[in-house]
Formats: structure tokens, C-alpha cells, sequence
């Protein structure tokens, strides 16, 4: 029990800061919730449906850079930041609830958080305490920022005549800042590499709190 806790203990640090953000016109808490849950099932679901349908046609080497730079971007940055882009897009962004740009971090965030609540829980109780830390340190802000990014442009697009391009351009700033922290995890196989997994990460970081600050900034609650 204490390993579960402590596995989603980040997350749930995240959810609040990100709630707390917001800071015009909170969220109904329902919708958040289930954002959360679709996350952390859902979204599961149809990412491991399509990991299957990869595994099926791609046999990739894991001694291959090129190859795991496929594996990086395509199947698990993709795959992973598409399911969660269906959620915001056809569930949340709809929403008449989803009514200023900040919105689009929010809920992008929830979903992304319930899916690393999943994933996280996995690791942890496979790994132990040693997994929780370096994960609270890594994996669980890495998914919060992909998913800040994202929702920064789902944000914008609801409120925009360009959505569909927006929305897209949201998956795959996405899809970029993941594919690029995994390849560099992923080509472990050459020493000290694995530094720029790190380096996407703070840049990423950096780029999170941007983007919360302009669509604070531009808040249509904002007095």
C-alpha cells in the first residue's frame, strides 16, 4: 500500500499545482475527475491496443539507433500522446466547461496524469522505492510537460478558426518532446547519452512555464 501511495504521490502534486494555476475560473471538479479516469484507462487501453498492432508489424533492433529513434517517435511518443489527444479532443475540449485557453493545459494535464498514474503504479510496484523516486524526479513531470505543451495549443484552438491545425500542431510538440526524451533513454547502449533525455526534459520544463504564464496572461476571466 505504502509503494502505491508513494507511486502516486507525484501525480497528485502535479494535479494540484496545475489546479492551482488556474487561476480565473476553476474547472467543475467531475469533469476533472473523469478526465483523470479516462486517462488512466482508456487512454491505457488504446495505447496498448496499438503498441499490439506495432509489436505485430514492427521488429525493431534494440542495438540500431535508427531503429530505436522509430520506436521513440512513432511508437511510444505517438502512439502515447495520440491517445491522449483523442480524450482532450473529443471528450474534454467539447465541453461547454472548456470556455478559455488555459482550459487546454488543464484538462490535457488530467488526462496525461491518468495515464502516468497508471503506468507509474506499474513501474513502481515492479521496482520498488528506488523506481518511485527517480520517477517522481523524471518519467511523471516529463508526461505532465508533454501534456502542457499539447494542451497549450488545444487551448488556442477552440477559440479559433484554425483548430484542426492547432489541435495537430498541439499532438505533435507533443509527440517531439517525448520521442525525444525516450530516444535518448533508449540508446543506452552509447555511454553518457543518456544526458539528453534530461536536457528535453528542462527544455521542456522551461516551455511548460511559458505557456501556463501567456494563457494566465490572456485569461478571458482575467480582470
Amino acid at each position: 500500500m505504502n509503494l502505491f501511495l508513494v507511486a502516486i504521490a507525484p501525480v497528485c502534486i502535479i494535479i494540484i499545482y496545475i489546479y492551482l494555476k488556474d487561476k480565473y475560473e476553476k474547472e467543475p471538479k467531475l469533469l476533472l475527475l473523469y478526465s483523470f479516469l479516462f486517462g488512466a484507462f482508456a487512454s491505457v487501453i488504446l495505447t496498448t491496443l496499438i503498441y499490439i498492432i506495432f509489436d505485430y508489424f514492427l521488429i525493431l533492433d534494440h542495438a540500431s539507433v535508427l531503429q530505436q529513434f522509430i520506436k521513440a517517435f512513432l511508437v511510444v511518443g505517438f502512439t502515447e500522446e495520440f491517445s491522449k489527444y483523442i480524450i482532450v479532443r473529443y471528450y474534454a475540449q467539447p465541453k461547454d466547461a472548456f470556455n478559455e485557453p488555459f482550459d487546454g493545459i488543464v484538462y490535457a494535464v488530467m488526462v496525461s496524469m491518468g495515464f502516468a498514474a497508471t503506468e507509474n503504479i506499474i513501474y513502481v510496484l515492479e521496482g520498488g522505492y528506488e523506481v518511485a523516486v527517480l520517477r517522481a524526479f523524471t518519467a511523471v513531470p516529463a508526461h505532465a510537460t508533454f501534456a502542457i505543451l499539447m494542451g497549450f495549443y488545444m487551448g488556442k484552438a477552440k477559440f479559433s478558426k484554425n483548430r484542426r491545425l492547432l489541435n495537430l500542431t498541439g499532438l505533435l510538440l507533443a509527440t517531439i518532446f517525448h520521442g525525444a526524451y525516450d530516444f535518448f533513454l533508449f540508446i543506452d547502449f552509447i555511454p553518457g547519452v543518456w544526458v539528453g533525455a534530461f536536457v528535453s526534459l528542462i527544455i521542456g520544463l522551461v516551455l511548460s512555464r511559458n505557456a501556463i504564464k501567456r494563457h494566465q496572461k490572456n485569461s478571458h476571466f482575467k480582470v
